[in-house]
C-alpha cells in the first residue's frame, strides 16, 4: 500500500469508496517516485429537491424536523458523523466529502411552498445538524440567507449549528428573531489548541475566532449554547473545563457535549489521519474510545451514542455536569416561540371586510 498523501487544508487522507459501491480500488507502491500533488479544489453540483424539510423520529434528538441547505461539507473535519451520507450519492466519505459539495439554490421557495401547506404544524426546525450551513461556500450560494428570510417572514423558530463565522453576516435577521424567542445557536468549539484544530478541522475558523462568534451573537441577542462536540478522549478531553468557561465568559449561557462517534466510514478515516497527524496518541485514543463504546468503535445504540458508557463515560459526565453547574449553564437553551407563526397573505387570498 502507497503512504496516504496529505492535501493541504483537507482533512481526509484518502477516498476510501462508498459502502454502496461494487470495487473497491486500492493504490499500490510500485517502487516508482510518486508526483507531487496538485491543491484539491472544490467542486459544487446544484440539487432542485422536491421539498427540504426532513422528519426525524430519534428519541436522542430534541428535534423533530431539519433543513440541510448542501450536501458534504468544505470544512471537512475529519471527526464528521455525516461523511456517509455522501456514499448514498455514490461518492465517497473521504475526499468526496469535503471537495465534492452540492448546493440547494431552490431550499427557500421549497420551504416557503411547506410553510404555506394548511396542514402544517409548526415546530423549532433545526438547521446545521447535518451538515454546516455556514461552511465557505455559503458565501457564494446564500441559501442559508434565504432560508432565514423565510422562517422570518413566517415568524418560525429555528435553532442553527454552526462553526462558520459567516453567520454574523446574517445577526440582522438571527438577532431580531433572537429578541423575539424564535431562534437560538449552538457553536460548536472542539478545542482551544489551534495546531489540533488545524489538523481536525482544516477549514473551520480558528477556536479564538468561534469564541468571539459567540460574543456577537449573544450581544445581538441570540442565545448560544456552546458545543463541545465531539469530545475526542486522549486527545481534547481534557480541554473540556476550559471550553466550558471560556464560552461562559464569550456570552454562552447554555452547553452540551458529544463523545466522538465513528459510525460507517468515519470510522477508517478517522483511525487513518490518527496514525498520521498524531502517532504518538492514536493507541491511546482508540483504546479509550472502546473502552466508552463496549469494546467496538462505535456503537449506535440509543441512549448511549451521544456519551458512550462505562468507568471513563460517566466520569466525563459527571466533570461536565460539575463545570457547567459552577458556570452557571444550563443544559438547554430556553424554548423556542411557536406561537409567533403566521402566514404571510398570498396573492389570491380572500379579503377581511373588516
Amino acid at each position: 500500500m502507497t503512504k496516504p498523501v496529505i492535501h493541504a487544508g483537507r482533512a481526509a487522507l484518502s477516498n476510501r469508496a462508498g459502502r454502496f459501491e461494487p470495487y473497491v480500488v486500492d493504490a499500490v507502491d510500485d517502487g516508482w517516485e510518486v508526483p507531487e500533488t496538485a491543491p484539491l479544489r472544490t467542486e459544487v453540483s446544484v440539487e432542485s429537491p422536491r421539498k427540504v424539510i426532513t422528519r426525524n423520529a430519534s428519541p436522542d434528538l430534541n428535534f423533530d424536523r431539519s433543513i440541510n441547505p448542501y450536501r458534504g461539507c468544505e470544512h471537512g473535519c475529519i471527526y464528521c458523523f455525516a461523511r456517509p451520507t455522501h456514499a448514498y450519492l455514490g461518492y465517497s466519505a473521504g475526499l468526496d466529502f469535503e471537495t465534492r459539495l452540492i448546493a440547494r439554490p431552490i431550499a427557500p421557495d421549497r420551504l416557503r411552498a411547506e410553510l404555506l401547506r394548511p396542514s402544517y404544524d409548526v415546530a423549532p426546525i433545526a438547521i446545521g445538524t447535518n451538515t454546516d450551513p455556514y461552511q465557505p461556500i455559503e458565501r457564494r450560494y446564500r441559501v442559508m440567507r434565504g432560508l432565514l428570510e423565510v422562517l422570518s417572514e413566517f415568524r418560525h423558530p429555528v435553532g442553527v449549528v454552526t462553526k462558520g463565522t459567516l453567520i454574523e453576516r446574517d445577526l440582522d435577521i438571527l438577532g431580531e428573531m433572537g429578541r423575539s424567542g424564535l431562534a437560538g445557536v449552538g457553536v460548536s468549539v472542539t478545542t482551544l489548541d489551534n495546531a489540533v484544530s488545524r489538523a481536525m478541522e482544516p477549514r473551520v475558523p480558528a477556536p479564538l475566532r468561534r469564541l468571539k462568534m459567540i460574543e456577537r451573537l449573544a450581544k445581538a441577542g441570540v442565545p448560544v449554547r456552546v458545543m463541545v462536540s465531539p469530545v475526542v478522549p486522549g486527545l481534547t478531553d481534557h480541554e473540556l473545563e476550559a471550553i466550558l468557561s471560556a464560552a461562559r465568559d464569550a456570552g454562552a449561557v447554555a452547553a452540551s457535549y458529544i463523545l466522538l462517534r465513528l459510525p460507517g466510514e468515519v470510522g477508517p478515516l478517522f483511525r487513518e489521519w490518527l496514525e498520521e497527524a498524531f502517532p504518538d496518541r492514536a493507541a491511546r485514543v482508540m483504546g479509550r474510545m472502546r473502552q466508552m463504546r463496549g469494546g467496538e468503535d462505535y456503537d449506535a445504540a440509543f441512549g448511549t451514542r451521544m456519551v458512550g458508557e462505562g468507568e471513563f463515560a460517566r466520569l466525563l459526565a459527571h466533570r461536565f455536569d460539575v463545570a457547567a453547574r459552577r458556570l452557571g449553564l444550563k443544559r438547554d437553551l430556553p424554548p423556542l416561540r411557536r406561537d409567533l407563526f403566521q402566514r404571510p397573505a398570498q396573492r389570491g387570498d380572500q379579503l377581511s371586510l373588516f
